[in-house]
């Protein structure tokens, strides 16, 4: 089922094992709360593990709410084509995806 290979390949993204097309976003909240906070996020979110029917109802991992330093942190992985033009036509082909995951404070939403 082409669902387990997504949630593969943003379960992978979220470990810190970016495929070649994948790409890194993170907000300028974020940076402001200073190298350590900036270090423990990716830390936090590669061990994220709530996922459920209600938070991942497609059971792609693609979105999630974390907790650092008293601070709300929503992620999100979206699928692209490769030039970042459009949605991808097969999310489970990393050959032709482009997996944006973004990072960013819960006040920047």
């Amino acid at each position: 089922m082409g669902f387990r290979r997504i949630r593969a390949l943003n379960d992978d993204l979220r470990h810190g094992k970016a495929g070649p097309n994948d790409r890194l976003v993170v907000t300028v909240g974020v940076v402001e709360n200073g190298k350590d906070f900036t270090a423990e996020v990716p830390e936090r979110l590669a061990s994220f593990s709530a996922f459920s029917p209600d938070n991942d109802p497609n059971g792609e991992h693609d979105f999630g709410i974390i907790e650092v330093d008293g601070q709300t942190i929503y992620f999100e992985i979206d699928s692209y084509t490769p030039d970042l033009q459009g949605g991808s036509e097969d999310p489970a082909d990393p050959v032709c995806t482009t997996r944006v995951l973004t990072i960013l404070l819960a006040s920047e939403y």
